[in-house]
């Protein structure tokens, strides 16, 4: 009898432990982050428009890095953006009891670069005449 529920105890003991135990791509999914407020290439596309006023950009794009005039002294604002992601998980999971045990041990990492510049180019009257963008990723 004893034997048995020493074998009941032990059994539901490693179905706990296999259950609590997270893989590298479900930490992944946990680290990974929505910045719905950053800056993106679609987002370029979607809210900047010719005729635009210098305030509606800031207002979409923020402030830019660098802001400076052409040959006819109209503003020009540039905007370079780089971003570094580095994600690592890890998971172990195993049994041990007494004298016996085994696990087994996951994990997953990586690091990329992305690189975002946006050239604003503004008429005498303050409003957008021309906008271009460039991207990379490494």
């Amino acid at each position: 009898m004893e034997k048995k529920n020493f074998l009941l105890i032990l059994i539901i003991g490693v179905f706990l432990i296999q259950g609590c135990a997270s893989t590298a791509g479900e930490h992944r999914k946990a680290v990974s982050s929505d910045d719905s407020d950053r800056i993106t290439v679609g987002k370029v596309q979607r809210e900047i428009r010719i005729g635009m006023s210098s305030a509606e950009v800031a207002e979409i794009l923020g402030s830019p890095n660098v802001v400076s005039t052409d040959e006819e002294r109209r503003e020009v604002w540039i905007y370079d953006k780089i971003s570094t992601e580095v994600t690592r998980s890890s998971s172990e999971k195993g049994v041990f009891l007494l004298f016996f045990g085994g696990g087994r041990s996951s994990g997953a990492a990586s690091k990329s670069q992305r690189t975002l510049t946006i050239i604003v180019k503004f008429d005498e009257d303050g409003k957008v005449r021309d906008f271009a963008y460039h991207t990379s990723r490494f």
